[in-house]
Formats: structure tokens, C-alpha cells, sequence
């Protein structure tokens, strides 16, 4: 008995298991995502990361207050001291030619940065010369912003008052300078530098002026429209020192180490770099060794470009996890002089502080002179003093950094550990960085990429980073192994902020979308996020609707319904069929082009597709392409509109799909839109027959 009942228990199991694998073989119902997920509606994206007004400083005015070989008389200067303005030894010339050296020298190195603006110098000059020169400069800017660079070595202290100094005619005296006729000289928008000692005095004096003549101006009932006002809001100022402190006098240093850091930072980072590490260098490394580093600044492949180009992307990366958003994006994203200046101040406050100087801005910054990424920096500069002699005496311009790969990693290993209760990646501005280099950027995109697939919030962190400009660009390249990683890089980007279509039509995007979707190579999920993109670019956009009809939008689109592969992926299909829908959407050039080569008999094979989202999507195409009569109308037009409505009036008894219900529901409202009279008429004549 024993034995029977195992025998019959064995066969039961098996009945049991072959039971369960017919029930897996069965196709399941209600298992896609929209059944069980909860159904929200769409999230209204920020554009905040789009800059309301980008500005640039078209004017800069360039105030040296030296009086060569005069010392100040309240300021008592070490023997030896520092020297050096704009890297030149005034004592090494003339007095005048002195000055006209370092005022030309100035001018060059803010030309790194702005070259196109419009340079005016005033070298010892008197309160008339100033007034002259800010006035002339703001009546050319305008509405753009003007700089007001300040040196003040060879005249006092600014006063607690709020005055600088300048000369008179014969140099026999300091005249003082109120900073509240500076504001209405100069006006706004601008920015301010000054170097000089007690410079924060000059800051806290230009905002108190600034309240006090918002106060008037509110009280005041008569506003002259000619007078020209200085918004504080729209003005930003950069000091050397705090209002109580003196300048750096150590003889290894420029007298100018502000100015120096702000407008030449790779040689300022490079000779405090060594001085601060004496005795640690690599043998055979000295100070004038590192002005021999080959290469030029704006070269990437040289090591000198690679240096200034590692240092743009760790000041920037600082400088993104360190401010709020908005106020990163006005200092760093809106006006590339202002943000030039900002990466640079973040140096000089580092490089200051070890001097006891404490630099002040206006709007004011976090410290970050301590920030983990400098590390970074140094390290970078390490590496490439030890290469040095090895560049030089093989007259080898080749040096290889390890400072973007080992980023790239920290990126990468941050994605694996994954995202819970965790800060975004620092690393970011880095990625963005790393987009500009052939060598990394294939790896950069796909972890980008891998970001941007953990949500909206990661789209929107990137586009708060600046990575828009940079992923629009590479839209250019013909490279066809970035392109699947574009493509899922722009479906993500138009998923989360679609007004990014204008963009893409402006800059010829869309070519690159149809391209993709024609590519036999490229895999059918990523030729079908290129239909979601090309769908997201004609969607209620007639720039697109028409920029894309073109480029034949509407032929390859239905080529793609009769390709092998689309067959076998209803995703492709029913982006396909949507993209369709919505470029001849109240577009009577589509829809023409879609009659010629019988769009709507091809869309008619849909409707019987085993997936309710194609055919949704095919109703919907069907839908849109009778929404489009001509004014005029026409025989054919109205024969084509009541050949759709007869395919898909059958429907309503078959279908059983809640969405293409719908869908079907919203296509032939547009039907009886276009013949309302006679469905009317139709109406009122079968009420009359019930009566």
C-alpha cells in the first residue's frame, strides 16, 4: 500500500507541474505597468536651468592707481617687498613706461578671457578721467554689463566714507572718489574689482550707498528718466581683502597676486603651488622650470591646455556643490567673462588665505578654500611637474593625466552603490567637462546615460549643470558609435522637458533623430526612442512639424512599419504610428504627403495588432490625419476622411481595450468636428422619425 500511494503522489505532482507550465505558456493579462503601477499625471517641469537672460561684458575699464616708485603713506612696506604688477617689475623701467607696460600687460590677460570686449585704460588718473571713462563705456554698453577693474598700490586705503583715491592733474596730491558717484558713473549691469588694501571697505560702502538710493528712490516722486541708476541686484564686486586687512608683501609674490589669480591663475597656481611645496618637488623642478610647460592655454592636447582645462572643470565642480542653484547659474552659467572670474576668485581665496587675506565678493560665497576637489588640483599639478623634465628633454608635448579617467571611475563607482539617502554626484560638472575630450567621451556619455535613467530628477540636475549645450553639440558629430547613446541621452532629456524641441529644430537636431531611425545597425529600443524624440520635436511645434516634412519624415517613418524588425518590437510600432499622428496634426502639407503614399492604409494593418498601445496609436495616427480637411475641402479630402471614419466606426463593438477605446472615442469626435452639419442634420432627422 505503501508503494501505490508514492506511485500516486509522484502522479499527481506531475499532473500538477505539467498543469503550471500550460498555465506559463498562456500569454497574461494585466501585467504591463500601466496595471499595477499608480497613474499620476504628467509632472510640470522647472525650467530653471534655462537662463532667463544670458549676458555678456562688452566694456571693461581698467584703473591703475600705481604712482611708480611713490609708496602710499599708510601703508609701511617690508624690505624686500613684493613688486611685480601683471608680472612686471615696475622698478625695471622708466616710471611712465612702467605704467604703460603694466597697463598693456593687463589688458592682454582679461583679453584671454573676453577678447571681443572693448578695453579702455586709465593709468594714474584724475576724478575727471574716471568720470569720463565709466560714462563712455556705459552710453556704448547699454543694456550689457561693463567691468571696472581697480588697482590701487600707489594711493591710500579706501576711507571708511566709501572713497578710493586717484590723483590731481600734477600728481602733487590724492583726491578722494566717492564710490556713490562710481555707481552713477558706471551704473548696472557691472562688475567691480578691486585690489587694494582694506577692499572690503569698498564693498560694504557700494551696498550701503546702494539701499540708501533705492530709499530715495522710493520715496522720492519725481525720477528724472535720463538718470542713470545703479540696481545693486545687478551688480557684482570682487575685493582682495577684507575691509581690515593689508595686502600680501612676501617678496616671492606679485604685488598684484589678486589681479594675478584672477587673470592669469594657471601661473599664480603654479608658482604657489611650488612654493608651497619646497623641498617636496620632483628633482630638478624650480620656479623657472614651470614657465617652460609646453603648450598653450586654450589647446587641450598640449599640457598646459590639459592644466587650465583640469582646473575649468574642478572649480567648476566646487563651485556647482557648494552654491545654490540660481545663484551658480548667474555666477557660471550667464556671462563667460563673470564666470571666468568666479573659478579664478575660488583660487585666489585659496591661495590669499594662506597669506592671512581674506577675499570678499558681492553676491558673498561659502568658503571653499578648503573643498576635498582641491586635493585633486594639487595632485593633477603633481603629475604633471613630474613629467616635466621628461617633456622637455624629449621635446615631447605628450602628458598623460589621469585626473578625467580616475573622475570617470569615482562617477561610475557612485552609480553602482546606488542612490539611496545619498547626495548627487559631485562628479557632474566633471562629466560635462569630459564631453569636450575623444578620448573619454564615449565612456562619459554612457555613464551619463546611466545617470539620467534614475529619473527626473537626474535630467534635471544635468541640465542644471550646464550639460544642454554640450549634448546639443555632439548632435554634430558623425561618429555612429555615440549614436545610440545620444539618442537615449535626448529621449531622456525631451521625456522630462520637451520644450527642448525648439532647440533641436534651431540647431538642425532633428536630421540626426531621422538618421537614427533609419540606421539598420542600431538596435530596435534605440530606433524606437528615436521616434520618441522625433515624435517630442513635431508635437503642437509647427517649426518642427515643418523642418521634419523636409526631411521626409513621413516616408521613413512608414518604411520603418514594414521593416522586419519593427515587426517583431510593438514599441517602435507605436512610436512610429505617434510620431505621425502628430506631424500632420493640423498640418495640411503632412497629411497631403501621407495620402500620396497611402499612410492611412498602412496604419489601417495596425488596428488589429495584438498590443492595445499599437493600436491606440494606430487609432490615434487615424484620428489626426482626418483633423486636417483643407478650408476649401475637396472631393478626394472628404473621400479619405469618410474612408477613416468607416474603418474605424466597427470598432466600437470590437474593441475591448479601455485605451484605444478612448483613444477611438477622441478620433472620431474629430470626425463629426469635421462635418458637424451633416451629422446634425443626420441628428435631427432621425428625432423627427422617433416622433
Amino acid at each position: 500500500m505503501t508503494g501505490l500511494d508514492s506511485d500516486e503522489g509522484d502522479r499527481e505532482v506531475n499532473e500538477l507541474d505539467a498543469e503550471m507550465e500550460m498555465m506559463m505558456s498562456e500569454p497574461l493579462a494585466y501585467k504591463e505597468k500601466r496595471h499595477h503601477e499608480k497613474i499620476t499625471g504628467g509632472q510640470i517641469m522647472s525650467h530653471a536651468w534655462r537662463m532667463k537672460e544670458r549676458m555678456k561684458t562688452v566694456s571693461v575699464a581698467l584703473v591703475l592707481c600705481l604712482n611708480v616708485g611713490v609708496d602710499p603713506p599708510d601703508v609701511v612696506k617690508t624690505t624686500p617687498c613684493a613688486r611685480k604688477e601683471c608680472w612686471i617689475d615696475p622698478l625695471s623701467n622708466s616710471p611712465q613706461k612702467a605704467l604703460e607696460s603694466i597697463g598693456n600687460n593687463l589688458q592682454k590677460q582679461y583679453e584671454r578671457w573676453q577678447p571681443r570686449a572693448r578695453y579702455k585704460q586709465s593709468l594714474d588718473p584724475t576724478v575727471e578721467d574716471v568720470k569720463r571713462l565709466c560714462t563712455s563705456l556705459r552710453r556704448n554698453a547699454k543694456e550689457e554689463r561693463v567691468l571696472f577693474h581697480y588697482n590701487g598700490h600707489g594711493v591710500p586705503r579706501p576711507t571708511a566714507n566709501g572713497e578710493i583715491w586717484v590723483f590731481n592733474k600734477t600728481y602733487t596730491q590724492y583726491i578722494p572718489l566717492s564710490i556713490f558717484d562710481l555707481q552713477v558713473w558706471m551704473g548696472s549691469p557691472s562688475i567691480f574689482v578691486y585690489d587694494c588694501s582694506s577692499a572690503g571697505l569698498i564693498v560694504s560702502s557700494f551696498k550701503s550707498f546702494a539701499v540708501s538710493r533705492e530709499d530715495d528712490q522710493k520715496t522720492s516722486t519725481i525720477h528724472s528718466p535720463t538718470t542713470n541708476t545703479c540696481n545693486a541686484k545687478n551688480c557684482i564686486q570682487l575685493a582682495a581683502c577684507s575691509s581690515t586687512q593689508l595686502l600680501p608683501m612676501n617678496p616671492e609674490l606679485p604685488a598684484d597676486l589678486f589681479t594675478a589669480c584672477l587673470s592669469t591663475p594657471i601661473k599664480t597656481a603654479l608658482q604657489w603651488f611650488c612654493l608651497q611645496r619646497q623641498g617636496t618637488l620632483a628633482p630638478g623642478i624650480t620656479m623657472d622650470l614651470i614657465e617652460k610647460i609646453p603648450g598653450r592655454l586654450n589647446d587641450r592636447r598640449t599640457p598646459l591646455g590639459e592644466l587650465n582645462w583640469i582646473f575649468t572643470a574642478i572649480t567648476d565642480t566646487i563651485a556647482w556643490n557648494t552654491l545654490p542653484r540660481e545663484l551658480f547659474q548667474k555666477l557660471f552659467r550667464q556671462d563667460l567673462l563673470v564666470a571666468s572670474l568666479f573659478r579664478n576668485f575660488l583660487l585666489a581665496e585659496r591661495i590669499m588665505r594662506s597669506y592671512r587675506c581674506t577675499p570678499v565678493s558681492d553676491p558673498p560665497l561659502p568658503p571653499t578654500f578648503r573643498h576635498p576637489m582641491w586635493a585633486a588640483w594639487d595632485h593633477a599639478v603633481d603629475v604633471c611637474l613630474a613629467q616635466l623634465p621628461q617633456m622637455l628633454g624629449e621635446e615631447s608635448t605628450n602628458y598623460n593625466s589621469p585626473f578625467f579617467a580616475e573622475q570617470l571611475t569615482a562617477f561610475q563607482v557612485w552609480l553602482t552603490l546606488g542612490i539611496e539617502n545619498r547626495q548627487p554626484p559631485e562628479q557632474l560638472p566633471i562629466v560635462l567637462q569630459v564631453l569636450l575630450s575623444q578620448v573619454h567621451r564615449q565612456r562619459a556619455l554612457d555613464l551619463l546615460g546611466r545617470f539620467l535613467d534614475l529619473g527626473p530628477w537626474a535630467v534635471s540636475l544635468a541640465l542644471s549643470v550646464g550639460i544642454f549645450p554640450y549634448v546639443l553639440k555632439l548632435l554634430q558629430s558623425l561618429a555612429k558609435e555615440l549614436r545610440p547613446l545620444l539618442v537615449f541621452i535626448w529621449a531622456k532629456i525631451l521625456a522630462v522637458d520637451s520644450t527642448c524641441q525648439s532647440d533641436l529644430v534651431k540647431d538642425g537636431g532633428h536630421q540626426y533623430f531621422l538618421r537614427a531611425l533609419q540606421d539598420p545597425q542600431m538596435s530596435a529600443t534605440h530606433r524606437m526612442m528615436a521616434a520618441f524624440v522625433l515624435a517630442e520635436i513635431v508635437h503642437r511645434n509647427p517649426a518642427g512639424q515643418e523642418a521634419c516634412l523636409q526631411r521626409n519624415i513621413v516616408s521613413i517613418g512608414l518604411d520603418q512599419l514594414d521593416n522586419e524588425i519593427v515587426a517583431s518590437t510593438p514599441k517602435l510600432k507605436q512610436w512610429v504610428a505617434i510620431c505621425l499622428g502628430r506631424v500632420w496634426t493640423n498640418y495640411d502639407g503632412a497629411r497631403w504627403r501621407g495620402v500620396r503614399d497611402q499612410a492611412h492604409v498602412r496604419l489601417y494593418e495596425l488596428l488589429d495588432h495584438p498590443h492595445p498601445e499599437v493600436r491606440a496609436s494606430a487609432v490615434y495616427g487615424l484620428g489626426t490625419f482626418v483633423d486636417n480637411q483643407p478650408e476649401s475641402g475637396s472631393d478626394h479630402a472628404a473621400h479619405i476622411n469618410q474612408a477613416v471614419g468607416a474603418t474605424l466606426a466597427p470598432l466600437v463593438e470590437r474593441e475591448a481595450s479601455v485605451l484605444v477605446r478612448c483613444e477611438l472615442a477622441s478620433s472620431l469626435q474629430r470626425l463629426v468636428s469635421c462635418y458637424d452639419s451633416s451629422f446634425a442634420a443626420i441628428a435631427f432627422r432621425f428625432v423627427e422619425e422617433e416622433k
